[in-house]
């Protein structure tokens, strides 16, 4: 199930914007109004106009740039970071070799030790300036996510009381329905804090993606509890935010179910920038446009799905297929699929499409990257790196709504054709250390060589 944050609410009763950390401290009323404002890009100024405030404010990311992190102890991942850097030019000496965990979830204190701290150690030691790479790469082989910290025997301890005192007020609760409403709030309000402290010391919220970890492994220390803000994401630009990370670099994954699909998005990721991408955009929304109106929460993204079919047809001239009903599309309904968003249908894949090569495309559900590899599972990032696409992008564990890349944000820049794929993630992207990864490469550029075709339809 897609969850709101029971803290970090995006949008309140009144639409106004909320983009807390969860269990943290609230921004200010002009970091909530900016923060998750689908950029209105149509009102404000024009997307070309935007994309060049964005585009001249940064280098475009090179081959140079980009360190590939392999891991000794899965087979072929070493294969393929150099067999990537070959095809995309990156120096051999921007290689590192892990000897990591290779299952796809880790413990943290193995990611520290055998992930993070080898990184950081070439890093130091290599750019100490921070001047010289942007982008990490992470390959085939080296785990999607680490857990929370290890809970110390006090820790422990803590947790057995917590839980049987909520037991106990749970059990005071039934036994109160009948009584005075005043007696059962107090006690619901007491069941509702013994709930936070068991959240706080089980570090249910220390979890995270491994990728979304590394891309602030240059920074010394750092909350682990609920997610940091991202400083390349549009939503805080100019804005001063509480607890935002200064160090952060690119990131992207290279990985799917087999070493086969992997070597499959490195060519066809190629030979797309080459020849151009075409097909059908394909823009699954759940309700009707709203237009200007106010929203909150779940519309607020379903607004956004909109957006970006609207940008995609004026930009490309791509024929755009943007569905507002409840459904998603059927199987078999899509042909020559280029371009995708739309939800919500959880770990359950819909057979709808037929993806043609480089295809981008991402499915707003939970924890639709928990796994690449387990075969019984239909995940929706798993099940179309099989399909067939090119890039894609998913949670590893439940990431609440307003985590998610903002899809005209993700869309917008990528049809542009100026900007690389984890560029277009990093500016669309509104968190750090929390669950969301992007798969796909990093310097994939679909629409660099774009020419248009085509009359589009909505």
């Amino acid at each position: 199930m897609l969850l709101l944050s029971a803290n970090p609410s995006i949008m309140n009763s009144n639409g106004e914007c909320h983009c807390e950390h969860p269990k943290g401290a609230k921004q200010s009323h002009s970091q909530r109004r900016d923060c998750f404002v689908s950029l209105a890009m149509t009102f404000l100024i024009t997307w070309s106009a935007f994309i060049l405030i964005l585009y001249s404010s940064c280098l475009a990311l090179t081959p140079e740039e980009v360190v590939v992190i392999a891991n000794k102890m899965a087979e072929d991942s070493v294969d393929l970071a150099e067999y990537y850097m070959k095809k995309r030019g990156v120096p051999a000496h921007n290689l590192i070799k892990l000897k990591a965990p290779s299952d796809e979830h880790c413990n943290r204190e193995d990611y520290e030790k055998y992930i993070a701290s080898p990184i950081r150690e070439f890093l130091k030691k290599n750019d100490p300036g921070g001047n010289r790479f942007k982008c990490l790469l992470i390959m085939y082989g080296v785990p999607l996510k680490v857990g929370a910290p290890k809970l110390t025997n006090h820790e422990q301890k803590q947790l057995q009381e917590l839980r049987k005192q909520l037991d106990i007020t749970h059990e005071k609760i039934k036994k109160s329905e009948n009584q005075d409403k005043m007696k059962i709030e107090t006690l619901k309000k007491e069941e509702e804090g013994i709930k936070k402290q068991i959240d706080d010391i089980s570090k249910a919220f220390e979890g995270a993606s491994v990728d979304s970890e590394l891309a602030i492994v240059r920074e010394d220390n750092y909350p682990l509890k609920g997610w940091l803000p991202n400083k390349y994401f549009v939503g805080y630009r100019r804005e001063k935010v509480k607890n935002m990370p200064e160090k952060v670099m690119l990131i992207s994954r290279l990985d799917g179910p087999s070493e086969d699909i992997v070597r499959r998005i490195i060519e066809d990721s190629l030979q797309t920038e080459e020849k151009g991408l075409y097909g059908n955009a394909y823009f699954d929304a759940r309700w009707p446009d709203p237009g200007d109106k106010k929203v909150t929460d779940y519309a607020f993204y379903d607004r956004a799905i909109h957006n970006a079919a609207h940008l995609v047809e004026k930009r490309l001239l791509m024929p755009t297929i943007l569905d507002s009903q409840e459904r998603l599309f059927q199987p078999k309904s899509a042909p020559d699929a280029a371009l995708y968003c739309g939800w919500y249908s959880l770990a359950n894949y819909v057979d709808a499409f037929t993806w043609v090569r480089g295809s981008v495309g991402f499915h707003i559900a939970s924890s639709e990257c928990s796994t690449l590899k387990n075969k019984g599972s239909k995940v929706w990032c798993k099940a179309m790196l099989e399909k067939g696409v090119a890039a894609t992008l998913g949670p590893v564990s439940e990431p609440y709504i307003q985590s998610f890349p903002v899809p005209d944000v993700f869309f917008g820049c990528l049809v542009e054709g100026q900007m690389t794929l984890a560029e277009c993630y990093a500016l669309s992207n509104p968190f750090w250390s929390w669950q969301m990864l992007l798969i796909g490469d990093p310097l994939y550029q679909p629409f660099k060589n774009y020419k248009k075709k085509k009359n589009s339809q909505v």
